[in-house]
């Protein structure tokens, strides 16, 4: 195998996102819900035997030669010793700072292919390690599952979610993650939940099965500790929260950016967005396009 084509990197929702203290080194320790959402970034590679790494920007965004893509192929090569090298092309399709994660998808679709492209023969553990070097999201991705995510995101726990609409909305202004939590007055002292308050009970017992937890119930129960922030940081964040409100909808911000999104009780039309917003319709998905591209 020389090359790999069309590679998926799915983004995720934050159904919640809490901040539950700071480590002394100055990480935030959170909880919350990853959920997998069916729009990608696509990416492509080719092996090369010298050991070159480069990347080709296929979309016209004008990402940074030294991504994350291009840092989990070299991490990943230093890690292992490998030899080999590739050639990576960047489809870029999600918005950036928008809080959907799509540097760290991009990163995590990269160790799964490359681990395949390669030869390498790590095992989900291990190219997760290596994925938290590079972004706290990474390993989630790596994962693969939906998931309830705790501590500095290292600490996953797979759950199952029913099926799902969703609307994300994202304004041109993006917003930085440094700058949002670095920001004083950013909330850390959210009380600490626990997962078996949202589980299924009938599930809790076996093993290797992703308890059953109820969209709704983690909705209602939770917010994002970083909206208040980012709605003052970008005006334009609230401006898109009042629209899905004349929908009829209760949006919320996911992760660390200025996309909202809700759930959609029916089909719905949107054609009265702004032109100049990102509005997209997807659904979740139960787990990660390349799962089985690694043994757990």
């Amino acid at each position: 195998m020389n090359s790999l084509h069309d590679v998926p990197a799915p983004a995720k929702l934050n159904l919640f996102l809490h901040i539950t203290g700071r480590r002394p080194d100055g990480y935030h320790l959170l909880q919350s819900a990853f959920m997998l959402i069916d729009w990608s970034d696509r990416l492509h590679f080719e092996r090369r035997a010298s050991g070159q790494i480069s990347r080709e920007d296929l979309s016209g965004v004008g990402l940074p030669a030294d991504d994350l893509c291009t840092q989990a192929a070299r991490t990943l090569q230093r890690v292992t010793g490998c030899s080999f090298g590739v050639h990576i092309g960047l489809d870029k399709r999600l918005p950036a700072e928008a809080g959907l994660g799509g540097g760290s998808s991009d990163a995590a679709s990269c160790l799964l292919a490359l681990n395949r492209l390669w030869g390498l023969g790590l095992r989900r553990h291990q190219l997760a390690e290596i994925g938290l070097q590079l972004g706290a999201d990474v390993p989630f991705f790596v994962y693969g599952r939906n998931a309830w995510v705790e501590g500095v995101g290292e600490q996953i726990t797979p759950i199952s979610l029913a099926p799902a609409r969703f609307v994300v909305v994202k304004p041109p202004a993006g917003a930085s993650t440094p700058r949002i939590f670095g920001d004083a007055s950013l909330k850390r002292d959210t009380e600490t939940a626990t997962i078996q308050g949202f589980a299924a009970k009938d599930q809790t017992d076996q093993q290797f099965v992703p308890l059953r937890c109820e969209i709704g119930q983690l909705l209602d129960f939770g917010h994002n500790d970083l909206q208040p922030v980012v709605e003052r940081l970008c005006p334009e964040m609230s401006e898109c929260l009042q629209w899905l409100a004349t929908h009829g909808l209760q949006g919320r911000m996911t992760g660390s950016g200025t996309a909202v999104f809700a759930q959609l009780p029916q089909a719905m039309d949107f054609s009265d967005a702004p032109p100049h917003w990102v509005v997209q319709v997807c659904s979740n998905m139960d787990a990660h396009p390349l799962l089985d591209w690694c043994s757990d």
